[in-house]
């Protein structure tokens, strides 16, 4: 259920014949009307094509008549961040103090581009996106219903794609159904998506772990030539490197978004990492991420952001240099004597200078 989906339940719930009420019934004919999408008492308003103040000063004018047959009469302005700063304030006086028969709800996947006036005077929710693997049960489900034979594999392939959005998923399947037929297979995605394999990231992260160079420019150059994105798989080697941060601080909070095939392979490839190296490589791509979204060669900054990471890897830490000057130190002194001025030993012999004071005093 999406933003504007859970917009119109809660117009069910108040304006419901049983309501108001958190379940709405469904069955009577305010519900069916709002469901159907054609209530005179619910308004849904585009944002991004009605966000002038003329168009608020329209609105403004209709809220003084009362609801024809719910309860109240309900605006839900979609998109509501497209709407200008001159509409905004138009809007204001009459968001702030509105008929009593009036509620204004508004959808957005940008409310920080939302005027703090206008959110100060609303009640805030945030919709969360959905586990991946959440998603994959939902479309093998779906595939299931309609006797479609869809791979497991296939179904991750799609819910990583959607990165959270059900709907998303769903349009995807419905064109890989009319791309591939009844069977759809992991290569089908991501062919007709141009998305990498899950298995390619995870390969390609463990070539830069291991510091093996000409493999890695390998993998990627024969991912360029099959035509994948580059910039999703920049995004997509952010997001293994990301999972593998949080599962070296936590690893059971990632059970609801990844396999356990992915799992095994974050915890072989936590062992060859540090956290300090690991925050250092996120560093360095989400930098090079967006040098590619402006660069005509975007293969190129790959390479580059590639070499530099194990580079880096190879470069030892601070941690390190202290750890091997301390042993050389040891091993120079041998055991024990390092701090064996500091804890009441002899004293250190006198330098020649206060030496040669010592024989001029009388």
């Amino acid at each position: 259920v999406g933003k504007t989906s859970t917009a119109r339940i809660l117009a069910k719930s108040l304006n419901c014949v049983k309501g108001p009420t958190v379940t709405p019934c469904g069955e009577c004919d305010n519900c069916r009307e709002i469901a159907a999408g054609n209530s005179l008492d619910v308004i849904e308003i585009d944002g991004a094509s009605n966000n002038s103040v003329e168009d608020v000063r329209q609105l403004r004018e209709n809220v003084r008549y009362a609801p024809a047959k719910g309860r109240y009469k309900i605006y839900l302005i979609d998109e509501v961040h497209m709407l200008s700063a001159a509409a905004f304030n138009a809007l204001l006086k009459t968001l702030e103090e509105p008929p009593e028969h009036v509620k204004f709800i508004f959808a957005t996947t940008e409310p920080q581009k939302v005027l703090p006036t206008i959110l100060s005077r609303c009640q805030r929710f945030d919709l969360h996106r959905i586990p991946a693997n959440l998603i994959a049960k939902h479309l093998q489900f779906i595939a299931e219903k309609e006797k479609i034979a869809l791979d497991p594999a296939a179904a991750h392939a799609i819910a990583r794609g959607a990165e959270g959005g059900l709907r998303d998923a769903e349009s995807m399947l419905d064109q890989l159904v009319a791309f591939c037929g009844d069977k759809i297979g992991e290569s089908d995605v991501l062919d007709v998506f141009g998305f990498t394999s899950e298995q390619t990231v995870i390969d390609l992260t463990g070539r830069i772990l291991r510091g093996e160079t000409p493999e890695a420019i390998d993998l990627l150059h024969e991912q360029a030539e099959s035509g994948k994105d580059m910039m999703r798989l920049m995004s997509d080697l952010i997001a293994h490197l990301r999972d593998l941060l949080v599962f070296k601080a936590k690893p059971e909070a990632l059970k609801e978004d990844i396999d356990a095939e992915a799992q095994k392979a974050l915890a072989a490839q936590a062992r060859l990492i540090a956290t300090d190296r690991l925050l250092e490589l996120i560093d360095q791509f989400a930098a090079a991420e967006g040098r590619m979204k402006w660069a005509p060669n975007k293969k190129l900054h790959f390479e580059v952001a590639v070499i530099k990471a194990i580079q880096i890897l190879g470069q030892a830490t601070l941690d390190e240099v202290i750890e091997k000057l301390r042993e050389l130190r040891e091993n120079r002194l041998g055991p024990g004597q390092g701090s064996a001025a500091g804890s009441g030993g002899a004293p250190p012999a006198p330098s020649r200078r206060e030496a040669d004071v010592e024989a001029e005093a009388p």
